[in-house]
């Protein structure tokens, strides 16, 4: 992925909606071969090991937690807003011809000493981007589909009864 790439992936997140206009989010980006992804894979865990590290970014998200030098929540919407920055991301992606796939299987506070994240922000998910390696497309065609098993519409709408 070239840079202009990877800009375009924080420039969809900085446009996500956010409570009060807050954007309550920020983003550790980095590029396979350089020293942040490096540094970033280092904190995988054994599950995300198998395949993160070729990923052609890997990106710590953050949520502003709490008002710095105290223990008052920031925003009780951050961690939704949050999410919302990076589903941005994530169809900015698909609309690139990338892949994206966010995970959790990472040590949180062994990533946060790493980069010095302050207290009042919280190093929450990880997302990887990048393309299909070359000769895997055609095999994963090939293969049999997993099971996508997900809730109707109808489970989905609450009624109230």
């Amino acid at each position: 992925m070239d840079p202009a790439q990877a800009e375009l992936l924080v420039e969809a997140a900085r446009w996500a909606p956010s409570a009060g206009n807050s954007q309550p989010w920020a983003f550790i980006m980095g590029r396979r071969g350089d020293d942040t992804h490096q540094r970033l894979v280092r904190h995988l865990a054994a599950s995300s090991r198998r395949w993160a590290p070729s990923a052609s970014v890997l990106v710590a998200n953050l949520a502003h937690r709490l008002v710095d030098g105290t223990d008052w929540e920031y925003s009780e919407f951050s961690l939704y807003d949050l999410g919302q920055a990076v589903a941005h991301m994530t169809i900015q992606a698909q609309s690139l011809g990338l892949f994206a796939r966010q995970f959790r299987a990472f040590d949180r506070d062994a990533l946060a000493a790493e980069f010095g994240v302050p207290a009042h922000w919280e190093v929450t998910t990880m997302s990887a981007f990048g393309r299909v390696p070359a000769g895997t497309a055609s095999a994963a065609r090939q293969a049999p589909a997993p099971v996508r098993e997900r809730r109707t519409v109808g489970e989905l709408l609450w009624t109230g009864r």
